[in-house]
């Protein structure tokens, strides 16, 4: 109840560090980025002007903001690879196309998520937020340089929540970004899943949490025989198309619950939003959760 109250509130009002990041404290003057969409789309424009020119160099990629910059590594790759990614997905960039223009219709709410964050957490920091075009493989990326939202990946309806997703994640400083466990993982990803949905209104993927919670004893018994191994080592975690059945994204529903079991049993509830953001033990945070008592 209390987040649909404190978006009211705000639609009225309208280890890894990311210290070295330009970032303010006031949610007003953060900048919504979205030149790298102009580019790309000049860019593809030409691809048929000249067979031996690769227009995404030098349109897009070169002259790129830092969000760019930031999601070739490991995304884009390089102009090569994104012009054969085009080249292949054509059709689909193109039922894309009237989307990714319009991205920021939903600006002025992500600018409210931001104030809900900063009245729930008040040390929190707000980088800038880029809106870039990719190759299909990244719907979002929470970058020293900034947030960064895959608009060929985002429903414009969907941004908001998308970015109060990514923004949790740019306040975890605390949270190490490699060899995470399966529990560590999740709580990672579902933690930013609730703070963001918190913030925002808007809600994770409906579908998973429709089978995760008619089937929430089970995934349980299952989840905690396997918790402790790596998180790469089982399909709850970054997978699509998972292979025993269950729907993508599982692991995120179940860092939600355990995170939401936290943040209900808290009584100060400001104090357990900072103390979700800054775990430092992830047993202990599932203990003083009570998420496994409700089971016993």
């Amino acid at each position: 109840m209390m987040k649909y109250c404190l978006l009211t509130i705000f639609a009225i009002a309208t280890q890894f560090n990311f210290s070295s990041a330009q970032t303010v404290s006031d949610p007003l003057k953060v900048s919504f980025v979205t030149k790298d969409i102009t580019n790309f789309w000049n860019a593809f424009d030409k691809i048929d002007a000249d067979p031996h020119t690769n227009p995404f160099e030098e349109g897009y990629l070169k002259p790129g903001s830092a969000g760019i910059q930031a999601f070739i590594k490991g995304r884009i790759e390089n102009a090569g690879y994104l012009l054969n990614t085009i080249t292949e997905k054509r059709d689909e960039y193109i039922k894309v196309r009237a989307n990714t223009l319009k991205i920021l219709d939903n600006e002025k709410q992500c600018r409210s998520s931001f104030m809900a964050l900063k009245y729930l957490y008040p040390k929190a920091v707000f980088p800038n937020v880029y809106f870039v075009i990719g190759r299909f493989n990244s719907g979002g990326h929470s970058s020293p340089k900034g947030l960064i939202i895959g608009a060929e990946m985002t429903q414009s309806s969907a941004v908001p929540y998308m970015v109060a997703h990514e923004l949790i994640h740019y306040q975890q400083d605390s949270i190490p970004k490699k060899n995470l466990n399966l529990l560590a993982a999740c709580i990672n990803e579902g933690s930013a899943d609730f703070i963001g949905e918190l913030i925002s209104g808007g809600g994770p993927n409906r579908q998973t949490h429709l089978y995760g919670n008619a089937n929430e004893a089970k995934l349980w018994a299952e989840f905690k025989e396997i918790m402790d191994d790596r998180e790469d080592s089982h399909d709850w975690m970054y997978v699509y198309k998972p292979k025993n059945g269950y729907p993508a994204d599982l692991g995120y529903w179940m860092g939600y619950k355990i995170t939401e079991a936290y943040y209900r049993k808290a009584m100060d509830k400001k104090k357990a939003i900072s103390e979700i953001l800054h775990i430092r033990n992830f047993e202990k945070f599932l203990n003083d959760s009570g998420y496994a008592s409700k089971f016993k």
